[in-house]
């Protein structure tokens, strides 16, 4: 016979330990139909941080220091390919259309990503790591 002292702590360990892996398992998902800013400061000059929305189907809605456009991500496991879209050039500096430019490239470039909780990398040439937004 089984006493009760014996059943609860270990269905509390279970539960503890099933508890634990669920946040872990949901954090590594890749983020469609969610909001991400790139980790970085605004540009000298400018208020603006570089912007994906990406839909449930990996459209996505790029809000960059200058430009915006559409895109799509395809992702496969760890695999990730972007194809950036036709993208609408505003009257901005150089400076601000070139490094616009180079996040396009960056993104273009990368092929594999990784979620660490609210932080999305896409790893190629270059790291390009992105803050999920919580709001």
């Amino acid at each position: 016979m089984v006493s009760v002292k014996s059943v609860v702590p270990t269905s509390v360990l279970l539960l503890a330990f099933a508890i634990t892996l669920v946040p872990a398992q949901a954090d590594s998902s890749f983020p469609f139909g969610m909001e991400m800013q790139l980790d970085a400061a605004p540009l000298p000059g400018s208020k603006r941080i570089p912007d994906l929305d990406i839909g449930d189907s990996g459209a996505t809605i790029l809000e960059l220091w200058c430009k915006s456009g559409k895109g799509q991500f395809s992702v496969a496991g760890n695999t990730v390919v972007f194809v950036a879209g036709p993208m609408q050039d505003r009257a901005c500096p150089a400076d601000r259309a070139q490094a616009d430019d180079e996040l396009i490239a960056a993104l273009s470039a990368a092929t594999t990503w990784r979620r660490d909780g609210g932080v999305v990398s896409f790893i190629g040439p270059k790291i390009l790591r992105f803050q999920i937004n919580s709001d």
